[in-house]
Parts: structure tokens; sequence; C-alpha cells
């Protein structure tokens, strides 16, 4: 559905250099620290930036050569962009007709109803919630076969989020659909995501299967006479602590069978993206 085969862009202080695929019928989240580069890939993905090296596919053609109807198959939400705000979605409807054939009229009139969202409000009185909702809900109102959301629910109350995140689900019950989607929000990945990329300082450090994460990896915490004498070999990431280390492994059973004197935490993924982050290799 969408693949990046060694995207670079090099900006002075930052370069990004990212490989990562979104397969059919997947939602694949991208993780990463303010800065980290989630933005940046995706303006590279969407052709707002221009890229300095290596191949961007979408729908099995290059990006650069998608046509007008490949292009009307393609829903975004971007953190930092918009409808106008002096307008008003009633304002918006014959705009959203004439760009999108497929434009569903009724379904989002009646998805509008269901979140309150005023039809003569002009947008820029909306909540930080309803913008978001609206986002999202016209994103997937034209039959659209890939969704790219650059932080989604960010600033969203609980309620909110989690209606966005149903509107979402209802989305991926059509096969052959796909999601690309960040957000700092841990909880939502993890409930919502089929595999997780995470970025820092603009290179992938890790690719994982979201039920593999939460079952496999944990957090063993141990003290210094402990860590001396630990098997090391499935330890991804360490950093000191008051009490000794804590350590991040991906294989945890094997840790629970050979160590049952250590302590050892299932980790979240925010703590995984600490421990990634700020931790050392060996």
């Amino acid at each position: 559905m969408l693949k990046l085969e060694n995207v670079t862009k090099h900006y002075k202080g930052f370069d990004l250099e990212c490989s990562m695929e979104v397969l059919p019928g997947c939602v694949t989240g991208l993780i990463g620290k303010n800065g980290a580069g989630k933005s940046t890939t995706f303006k590279a993905i969407l052709g707002l930036i221009h890229c300095d090296g290596g191949s961007i596919k979408i729908f099995d053609k290059p990006a650069g050569q998608l046509g007008v109807q490949d292009k009307e198959q393609i829903g975004v939400v971007l953190s930092d962009s918009g409808f106008s705000g002096h307008l008003t979605i009633q304002d918006l409807i014959p705009v959203l007709r004439s760009m999108y054939p497929s434009f569903q009229q009724e379904e989002f009139f009646k998805r509008c109803k269901e979140f309150s969202l005023p039809l003569t409000k002009k947008i820029n009185d909306f909540s930080t919630g309803m913008k978001r909702k609206f986002q999202v809900l016209t994103a997937i109102s034209h039959d659209s076969r890939l969704l790219i959301l650059d932080e989604p629910t960010s600033g969203l109350d609980v309620v909110a989020r989690d209606e966005i995140l149903e509107l979402l689900r209802d989305y991926m019950e059509h096969e052959e659909r796909s999601v690309l989607i960040s957000s700092h929000i841990s909880a939502d990945l993890e409930g919502f995501c089929d595999d997780l990329y995470m970025i820092d300082e603009g290179k992938i450090i890790l690719h994982e299967e979201t039920d593999i994460l939460l079952s496999n990896y944990a957090l063993l915490k141990v003290t210094e006479k402990q860590y001396e004498t630990l098997d090391k070999e499935y330890i991804l990431r360490f950093k000191e602590e008051n009490f000794g280390y804590s350590c991040l492994t991906d294989q945890k059973q094997f840790y629970l069978e050979n160590y049952p004197e250590i302590a050892i935490e299932k980790g979240s993924i925010d703590e995984l993206i600490l421990m990634m982050v700020r931790g050392r290799a060996l």
C-alpha cells in the first residue's frame, strides 16, 4: 500500500533517513518524541517536501506518478494544516463534492450529526476536538484506501479520542484499507495499531508487531550484582538507576524462566520509547 526505501531529507541540524512499509489491511503506527522526524516523514510521503534520495511508492506506483484518481484514494490529516477557519461545513460541501467524485455526502452528514458538528458554524469557532473530528471525517468520506494521519488525537480529551478511534475502527472493517498514524499517546496505538515503527533523530530504530511488543518485550529491574551475572544476549538497551539497572529485552520469557529472582515488568510503549531513546546499547 505504501513503501519508503532509504528516503533521505537533509536540513541544517537534522537528517531524515527512513525506510518503512504499510501493508494492505494494516494499521501502522509511527512513534517517537517531538522533533524525531514523524511530521517530516509524512510530508515526504505526500510530496510536500522534496526528498534528497530514496523512493516512495503508493499503491505500487512511484509517488510522483500518482494520477488524480490515485490521489482521490488517499485521506490525509496533518497536525499543522486544515480548512480555512472562516468557512462552515456547509460551505465546504460543494468543494468536497467537486474534489472527490466518490464523496459520500449522506454518510458525511450522518456522521456530523453523530459528532454534534454544526453545519453553519465557522470552523474557527470549533473546539480542538470538533476540528479533529471534522478532519478525520473528511479524510474517510470519499472511499479512501489509505489514510495518513499525523497526530489526529493530539490535544483531545479521552472521550473525543475514543470517538475518533472508533470512527477509524469502523473505517478499517473494509478489507484492503490501510492507515499510517502517528501519535504520542501510547494507549491509542497499543489498542489500534498492528505494527509500530519507532523513529529517533530522523532514523527508524525499531520496527515490531504491536502484539509482540506487548507480549515479548519487558523491563528487567536488577541490582548491580544481578546485572554482573545477567546473560545480556537479549538486552536491547540498559540504563543506570538508583537501585542498579533497568534493561529492555525482547525475550521476556527467557528471563522469566532463567532468572526467577529478578523483577520483570511488562513495559508500556512509553517506557519502550524512553529506553530506546535514552538507554544505552551494549
